[in-house]
């Protein structure tokens, strides 16, 4: 539980760390983060844009209204029930959850399947040491996820904007990924409702919509899930969900991104930059599988 939470080439420069954390409001002297990013030219998205442009459908369509819609959103007590093809399922309070996993800072890019993207520095655990707790049977292949559903305190599922509860899905080699985190916190705090508190799935190499938000079920199935924006429009979203800039979407090009606070366009990289991740995709065709 004490390895580094990301490979040593990752690690800020220490200009580029101390920056980070004068971004952040971090004094000299204080806790030092273990903040780590993989493109020393990618500037932290300001914490102001992060925390008001969002994609949560449970509070609304739009994504300046999460914001608003999410205030007073309730996430203590909150528990995480983790279950399926397990040994020991459990059911997990969020004090135990941050009591039991150590909690490490990483920096890391979101890219929205919609052409957007951040860099947004988190704070969270490996996914793989909350499956290690449960012990996963041999016949578990894949990680399937489900976002709490409170009628009364999210206008969306009221309104009825999607099929609820949001679900979501990882092959077990994919969630066992060292990169593959459970979010507690972002920019040095604990994370706001609109951004998915008390507790999301964070997946830098993939499209933002699997990095499911406002976690409260893990399940460990043996046959891939059925996930809701698949199942929504299976032409137009994937299961796998890597970003890839060579498979368009069916309505707007995936080769370019808008950098939110940026003017300009830039260019958009394999697996969002993370090319560690190549190796678990050998073999397979990324525009089938996408």
């Amino acid at each position: 539980m004490n390895e580094p939470v990301t490979p040593e080439w990752l690690y800020l420069s220490r200009r580029r760390f101390i920056k980070g954390l004068a971004a952040l409001g971090v004094v000299a002297g204080s806790t030092p983060l273990a903040y780590a990013a993989d493109n020393l030219s990618d500037e932290i998205t300001p914490f102001e844009k992060a925390s008001a442009y969002n994609n949560f459908y449970e509070f609304s369509l739009g994504k300046t209204e999460p914001a608003d819609l999410a205030k007073g959103f309730v996430t203590s007590p909150w528990r995480v029930a983790v279950g399926g093809l397990v040994a020991k399922p459990a059911t997990f309070d969020m004090k135990e959850i941050l009591a039991r996993f150590p909690q490490r800072d990483r920096v890391y890019r979101l890219r929205c399947v919609e052409a957007w993207s951040m860099v947004i520095p988190w704070r969270g655990f490996p996914l793989a040491a909350l499956l290690d707790e449960v012990k996963p049977a041999p016949e578990a292949k894949f990680v399937r996820f489900e976002t709490a559903v409170v009628p009364k305190q999210m206008p969306g599922v009221r309104a009825g904007n999607l099929p609820f509860p949001y679900v979501e899905g990882l092959r077990i080699d994919e969630a066992r990924h060292p990169l593959a985190i459970l979010a507690t916190g972002m920019y040095g705090k604990p994370l706001p409702p609109q951004n998915g508190a008390p507790i999301r799935l964070v997946v830098p190499w993939k499209y933002g919509f699997k990095s499911i938000k406002s976690v409260v079920k893990i399940d460990l199935v043996a046959e891939q899930p059925r996930t809701t924006w698949q199942a929504q429009n299976p032409a137009e979203y994937g299961f796998y969900a890597n970003v890839n800039p060579t498979v368009d979407h069916p309505r707007w090009s995936q080769a370019s991104e808008r950098r939110i606070g940026e003017w300009l366009r830039r260019k958009t990289l394999p697996f969002n930059g993370y090319m560690e991740v190549a190796s678990l995709y050998k073999g397979m065709d990324l525009t089938k599988n996408f």
